[in-house]
């Protein structure tokens, strides 16, 4: 068996290749996908499909529409989605992503750090698992797969 996996939330820092790197070692049959980790791919993408747009705003909408895409269709195909809250960065797409997740009724791990209780704690009532590191996350999806 292998688990699709779509690793939620903000992509300005390269949380996920930690992720992907460790569940390589561990040896999981783990297949992962994302958002567009390419900062500036994501931020042009409306524009590059749907041509230059009169300003700032309708450039970010156009771009809203095309990332939205992504993540419905690849979301859809996950078995778990495992947000990341982190404390360095606003987190508005993985709230917005841990609550499609759990809209659609997939599976959420929560990463979020102890400070991040109070304002993640109705979103954590709704994950299957909340837990504070990157690596508790993948014990946790290792625990899946072990027959005995």
């Amino acid at each position: 068996m292998e688990l699709n996996v779509y690793l939620a939330g903000q992509i300005h820092d390269d949380w996920r290749k930690d992720i992907r790197d460790q569940a390589q070692t561990m040896d999981l049959p783990i297949q992962f996908t994302g958002p567009m980790e390419n900062h500036d791919r994501s931020d042009n993408i409306g524009e590059e499909i749907l041509g230059e747009q009169p300003d700032a705003i309708f450039k970010d909408e156009a771009a809203s529409q095309l990332n939205n895409l992504r993540t419905e269709v690849l979301m859809q195909k996950a078995d778990v989605v495992i947000a990341l809250f982190g404390e360095k960065y606003k987190q508005w797409n993985s709230a917005m992503d841990a609550g499609s997740a759990v809209a659609m009724g997939k599976p959420l791990i929560l990463i979020r750090p102890n400070e991040l209780h109070h304002p993640t704690k109705e979103l954590a009532n709704k994950a299957q698992v909340v837990v504070e590191t990157k690596e508790q996350a993948l014990q946790a999806l290792s625990y899946i797969f072990e027959t005995q």
